[in-house]
């Protein structure tokens, strides 16, 4: 069954869009990509009202099956960290209430999973990305690439995770890897 998958790497002056479909056997293929651009000079109620209305817009157009978003982390620029995290926000709102499930990936994640490499630059990511979806040239702007690269990579790891309870427990098995990524979620989260 193919997966539709998109993926959203936050920002609050560019927001990456990427949607892919992707099959049982791994192969990818290029659905949308976009990025959804706010104005600096606007207030930040307006700023994320234009990005919510984006990430809105291509949720209802393009009905995912599953939602990858990239995991906020500590920045030197308190001002970039919020900004990010709000554009999270508004990315984990959009899926919950069409009742998506999300993965959150870090960008060593991402990165590792496209390119074999945690520390791959920008340019092997969107090289990579172009390859795996066979396109001519590396999608434009780098947000894009990295929106794509997200949802590739949540694909690649398994898609959507089975609800684990509080006991580690699932509705379905989980291979061992799923196992040890649902007890480091929860670990991160505060729980045992």
């Amino acid at each position: 069954m193919t997966l539709r998958v998109l993926g959203v790497d936050p920002g609050l002056t560019r927001c990456g869009i990427g949607i892919v479909d992707v099959e049982p056997n791994r192969k990818a293929r290029l659905v949308h990509y976009t990025v959804v651009r706010s104005d600096i000079d606007l207030s930040i109620d307006q700023r994320l009202l234009i990005i919510g209305r984006g990430l809105d817009a291509a949720f209802d157009e393009f009905t995912p099956d599953a939602v990858a978003v990239e995991r906020v982390f500590a920045q030197h620029n308190l001002r970039t960290v919020m900004g990010t995290a709000q554009v999270s926000g508004l990315a984990l709102h959009a899926a919950a209430k069409r009742e998506l499930r999300v993965g959150l990936h870090t960008p060593s994640e991402v990165k590792a999973s496209i390119t074999g490499y945690g520390s791959a630059d920008k340019k092997q990511v969107a090289t990579m990305v172009a390859r795996v979806l066979g396109l001519a040239e590396p999608p434009q702007p780098a947000d894009a690439a990295d929106a794509l690269a997200l949802a590739i990579c949540h694909a690649w790891r398994g898609g959507v995770v089975p609800a684990v309870s509080s006991s580690g427990g699932s509705a379905s098995a989980l291979t061992p890897a799923q196992q040890a990524w649902a007890r480091a979620e929860r670990a991160a989260r505060g729980g045992k």
